[in-house]
């Protein structure tokens, strides 16, 4: 397995991080981040089974107090009728429905439920991935081509729990979901976007404004 190279950096630098009775996850020596053996991703078709039982709706307040983890310091950032893009909707879109009651216009993109790849050549002033980036398998691939179509002074918008150590990982529910392959650590960010002429804020535990200075 020493051949095994990290998704996000790509470095070939990682080690064994936890076992448990279903996957094998490992952590990058350069980035942090900790990433389950390719060998147990589950199938396209799998992957979405698990996403169709998601039953995230606009009607719901507790989800919509959920995601305004982001939407408020979004909304504190952004220009009056800014254009954005939410990337990995899923199959009940919210956020942008929250983010157009403000205002904004936001397109919808998703692999399964709104697969309209012309939108990722497209020019955005902010982008929102919210319980996005823990599903990715080439990070690294998809990041960079978000970071490519948002404009200067454009915002990223990420949400997705963070690893602490390992004892906490050893007990954390996040790792249990299969659809969950990569995660990362504070570093794991910094490290990405080091050379990238980026601002980070951590705006809680979950949540980070990445501004494109």
């Amino acid at each position: 397995m020493t051949n095994l190279h990290c998704p996000l950096c790509q470095s070939p630098a990682n080690s064994p991080y936890f076992e448990d009775q279903r996957r094998r996850f490992r952590q990058c020596h350069d980035c942090d981040l900790v990433f389950v053996e390719p060998r147990f991703y589950l199938s396209a078709v799998n992957e979405k089974l698990e996403y169709d039982k998601h039953q995230n709706s606009p009607d719901d307040m507790a989800y919509r107090g959920f995601l305004n983890r982001l939407v408020e310091p979004l909304q504190q950032r952004l220009k009056p009728a800014s254009v954005g893009l939410d990337f990995g909707c899923g199959p009940g879109p919210t956020l942008s429905q929250m983010l157009q009651e403000l205002g904004h216009q936001v397109q919808l993109y998703d692999v399964y439920y709104q697969p309209n790849s012309s939108l990722l050549n497209q020019h955005y002033d902010f982008i929102t991935a919210t319980e996005v980036v823990e599903h990715l398998s080439a990070p690294n691939q998809v990041l960079n081509q978000l970071w490519s179509i948002l404009r200067p002074g454009g915002i990223l918008g990420i949400m997705t729990k963070q690893v602490i150590d390992r004892s906490h990982f050893a007990r954390w529910h996040y790792k249990n979901d299969l659809t969950h392959i990569i995660f990362f650590s504070p570093y794991s960010f910094t490290h990405f976007f080091r050379d990238k002429n980026a601002s980070i804020e951590a705006i809680n535990s979950d949540t980070l404004i990445i501004t494109k200075n």
